[in-house]
């Protein structure tokens, strides 16, 4: 039911509580919350239990399309097609592990916003005259 909300989410919830509420009363509003969630589990709880009684057998049949529907939830279209093309490699080309760039998940290389830097010059050594430059004149 909450899987969407993350702790960003859950933070600003709890800061609002803050405000609104105030400190005085936040942690016996928290506690009703704790409370009233714990009972409406155990409800949920009871009414599957009383139904799987009831149904017998015939719960787990109505429980597999259940599951087939939440699976559906869950459809990635990429993931879909690398299982069936691939039979679930992540990387069927093998672009992953090479040196020399990144490599972008489409398979090409990522382009670098910035150009390769040259190396840094070693430090001249006493006396020595650094060298000309033919690209600055």
């Amino acid at each position: 039911m909450f899987e969407s909300v993350g702790w960003g989410e859950i933070l600003v919830l709890i800061v609002a509580g803050l405000f609104i509420l105030g400190p005085e009363r936040l942690p016996e509003a928290a506690a009703w919350l704790g409370r009233n969630v714990r009972k409406m589990r155990e409800f949920a709880n009871g009414a599957r239990q009383q139904l799987k009684d009831e149904m017998g057998s015939d719960f787990e049949q109505f429980q597999k399309p259940l599951e087939d529907l939440r699976q559906l939830r869950n459809f990635d279209p990429r993931r879909a097609v690398t299982q069936h093309l691939f039979d679930g490699d992540p990387d069927p080309l093998g672009l992953n592990g090479l040196s020399g760039g990144s490599v972008k998940p489409n398979g090409y290389p990522a382009a670098s916003a910035t150009p390769a830097a040259k190396p840094e010059p070693e430090p001249l050594k006493p006396g020595e005259k650094p060298p000309v430059d033919p690209d600055a004149t």
